[in-house]
C-alpha cells in the first residue's frame, strides 16, 4: 500500500471515531435506551444493521477458504442457516417484538417462572456473552490480523516477521481500537454507523470481484478453467445426476456433512428462532410489522446481495494462487496485487468498516447480557441507570479482551466458525418448541443449552475427534442433547398455569399448543401458525431461487439459472397469494391441550 492508501484508512478511522464520540453524547434514561434504542429503530436501519453484523472482515476470507477446499457447495455451511432466517421473518419476528425484552436471555423469565427460569437466564447470559461471543470476536480479529499481515503493515514500523510476534501486535492494536470505538457505544451508535459501513463493505467486495475477474481474463475464462479441470468446484450442490444420482468427488465435504447442513444444522443450532444480536435489533424496532420487514431486508442483503462477489473472488484466487497453503489469504492477496492505489485504500477501509461493524455489535450485544441479565438481575438489583451503564462499559472491556485472546491463539477462521456451530448445536429444537408448546419448561431448556455446549466442546476438541466428519459430530451432539433435555422435561413438572397464561397473554403465539391458556385468558392468538408456515415455505423458494438464479447465469449454468428462476417466481407468486389471506385465525375456545 502507498501513502495515499494509508491516508484514506486513517481518514476513515478519524471519521468514525469522531462520529462515535458525537453519538455517545446522547443521554440515556434506562437500559432500553442504551441496548434497545428506546424501541425506535426504523425497519430499514434495523435490517441493514443485522446484515452488517454478519458481514465482517472474516467473511470473505472464510469463503475464500471454503471455496478453495470444498468448492462452491461448501457454502452450504452458512447457506443452510437461510432456512432458519426465513422462518425468523414469519414465525418469530413479530413474537420477539411483541415480547418487549432487551435480550433473549431476559426472555427466559417471561416464558418460564421460578428459580429454574432465573438460573437459565444467568447461564445463557454468561455462555453467550463470554465464551461464545469471544469466539465470534476472535475470528473477526484473526481475519483483520491476516489482512494486516498481507499488507505488510508492521514492517512500516520496523518490525520483523521473523523475530517479532506480529500477531500479538495486531491483536493489541485491534483490541484498543474496538474498546475506543465500540466499548462506549449504545445500540443507536452501532446501527447509525452500520448503514454507512455496510454500503462501503459491499462496494469493496464488488470492486475486488471485478478486479479478480479481470485478472483472469473475464468470467468465461474463469468458468472454463474449472470446467476443463475440476468442474465439481463450480457445483452448487454436492450431488450430481450422471446417469443416476452420484456424490461429487470433493473429498473434504462428505455426504454426512452436506446432509447435516440441509437437514440438521439450521434447526438444531442455538439461533433456530433468531437469537442473539438479531433479537436485539428486532426488539428495538418501532412496530411488529417493522420487525418483520427488518428480517426480510436482512435476508435479501445477506443472501442476495453479498453471496456472489465473495464466491467469484474465491474462484479467481484458486486460479491465480493454485498452491497457496492458507486459502484464506487468497482474498487479501487479490486486493494487494490487483487493485491500484486509492482503490486499494478504499477496499482496505471497507474491510476495516466490516470489522468494526461486527465487533461493535458483538461487544454491545455481549455487554447487554452481562449488564441486563447478570449484574442488574443478580448482583445489584437496586442499581440505578448510571451504575448499570458503567457496568455495561466495563463488561465491554472484558468481552473485548476475551475475544482478543481467542484471536491470538487461533490460526484458522473456518475452524473457529465450526467450533462456534458445534458448541451452539443441540438446543435449537427446544427454542422453537417453547414458542408453540406449553409443556416445554425451564429445566428442559437449561439442560439443552448446557449439555449442547459441553458435548459440542468435547466432541470438537477431544483426542480422536478428527475421525468423525463434521456432519457426524453435529448428529451426535444433537442426539445426545435431545435425549438429555427430553428426559429432564419428562422428569420435571410443567410451568404453572399462571406463568403460562402470563406469557401467552404477552406473546399470543398461534398453533394448538396453547389452547388451555387461550381458554383461561379468553384471548385469541395473534398468529396464524398454519398460514405463517406456508409463508415461510414460499419465502424460502423466493429467497434461494433468487440467489441461485444469479449464480446460475453468472457461472454460465443455464439450466440451473432457469430452474432457480422458476423456483423464485413460483415462491413469489405463492407468497403474494398468501399475503391476501386473513392474518389472524378465528379463536377455538374449549379445546384442551394435548
Amino acid at each position: 500500500m502507498q501513502s495515499i492508501d494509508w491516508l484514506i484508512v486513517i481518514g476513515y478511522l478519524l471519521l468514525v471515531l469522531i462520529l462515535g464520540v458525537y453519538l455517545s453524547r446522547r443521554s440515556f434514561l434506562n437500559l432500553i435506551d442504551f441496548f434497545a434504542s428506546g424501541r425506535s429503530l426504523p425497519w430499514w436501519l434495523a435490517g441493514t444493521s443485522m446484515a452488517a453484523t454478519t458481514f465482517s472482515v472474516d467473511t470473505p476470507l472464510y469463503i475464500a477458504g471454503l471455496v478453495g477446499s470444498r468448492g462452491i457447495a461448501g457454502n452450504w455451511e452458512w447457506w443452510s442457516f437461510g432456512f432458519a432466517h426465513v422462518a425468523l421473518i414469519y414465525l418469530f419476528a413479530r413474537l420477539w417484538r411483541r415480547s418487549e425484552i432487551v435480550t433473549d436471555a431476559e426472555f427466559c423469565e417471561l416464558r418460564y417462572g421460578g428459580s429454574a427460569a432465573a438460573a437459565l437466564r444467568g447461564v445463557k447470559a454468561f455462555l453467550f456473552a463470554v465464551p461464545i461471543n469471544a469466539l465470534g470476536i476472535g475470528y473477526a480479529m484473526l481475519a483483520m490480523a491476516k489482512v494486516l499481515e498481507v499488507l505488510s503493515f508492521w514492517q512500516l514500523f520496523g518490525l520483523d516477521p521473523a523475530t517479532d510476534n506480529l500477531r500479538l501486535w495486531s491483536v493489541m492494536v485491534l483490541s484498543a481500537l474496538v474498546i475506543v470505538y465500540a466499548g462506549f457505544s449504545s445500540l443507536w451508535n452501532v446501527v447509525a454507523t452500520d448503514l454507512f459501513q455496510f454500503v462501503l463493505a459491499v462496494l469493496g467486495s464488488w470492486i475486488v470481484a471485478i478486479a479478480s475477474v479481470n485478472a483472469v481474463g473475464g468470467m468465461r475464462p474463469l468458468v472454463e478453467y474449472f470446467s476443463l479441470g475440476n468442474s465439481d468446484v463450480l457445483s452448487m450442490l454436492s450431488v450430481s445426476w450422471q446417469g443416476g444420482l452420484s456424490w461429487q468427488a470433493i473429498a473434504s465435504i462428505p455426504s454426512s456433512t452436506f446432509l447435516a447442513y440441509g437437514f440438521l444444522q439450521w434447526w438444531a443450532y442455538r439461533r433456530s428462532d433468531g437469537g442473539g444480536e438479531f433479537i436485539q435489533r428486532l426488539a428495538a424496532t418501532q412496530t411488529e410489522t417493522d420487525a418483520e420487514k427488518a428480517a426480510w431486508l436482512f435476508n435479501a442483503l445477506h443472501y442476495g446481495v453479498r453471496t456472489w462477489p465473495w464466491i467469484i473472488s474465491a474462484l479467481a484466487a484458486l486460479v491465480i494462487y493454485p498452491d497457496l497453503p492458507d486459502r484464506e489469504l487468497g482474498y487479501p492477496l487479490l486486493m494487494v496485487n490487483y487493485l491500484p492505489p486509492v482503490i486499494l485504500g478504499l477496499v482496505v477501509t471497507s474491510l476495516l468498516a466490516a470489522f468494526l461493524s461486527t465487533a461493535s455489535t458483538l461487544v454491545n450485544w455481549g455487554s447487554s447480557y452481562l449488564t441486563n441479565d447478570l449484574y442488574g438481575r443478580f448482583l445489584s438489583t437496586q442499581a440505578g441507570t448510571g451504575e448499570l451503564l458503567f457496568a455495561g462499559r466495563l463488561s465491554s472491556l472484558l468481552i473485548t479482551v476475551t475475544g482478543a485472546t481467542a484471536a491470538f491463539i487461533s490460526d484458522d477462521i473456518g475452524t473457529l466458525f465450526r467450533l462456534v456451530i458445534a458448541i451452539g448445536t443441540g438446543p435449537g429444537l427446544v427454542l422453537i418448541l417453547r414458542w408453540f408448546w406449553w409443556r416445554i419448561n425451564a429445566a428442559a431448556e437449561l439442560a439443552a443449552v448446557v449439555s449442547g455446549f459441553l458435548i459440542g466442546f468435547i466432541v470438537s476438541t477431544a483426542p480422536g475427534s478428527a475421525i468423525l466428519t463434521f456432519g457426524q459430530k453435529l448428529l451426535l451432539i444433537t442426539a445426545l442433547t435431545t435425549l438429555i433435555w427430553v428426559t429432564i422435561m419428562l422428569l420435571t413438572p410443567p410451568e404453572s398455569p399462571a406463568t403460562l397464561d402470563r406469557f401467552y397473554a404477552k406473546a399470543r403465539p398461534g398453533g394448538p399448543g396453547w389452547r388451555s391458556p387461550q381458554r383461561r385468558t379468553g384471548l385469541p392468538p395473534q398468529q396464524n401458525l398454519a398460514l405463517d408456515l406456508q409463508k415461510t415455505l414460499a419465502a424460502g423458494l423466493l429467497l434461494f431461487g433468487s440467489m441461485f438464479t444469479v449464480g446460475g447465469f453468472l457461472l454460465f449454468q443455464s439450466f440451473t439459472g432457469w430452474l432457480a428462476l422458476l423456483m423464485a417466481v413460483s415462491g413469489g407468486t405463492w407468497l403474494k397469494q398468501l399475503n391476501r389471506q386473513p392474518t389472524f385465525p378465528a379463536p377455538r375456545p374449549g379445546i384442551e391441550d394435548g
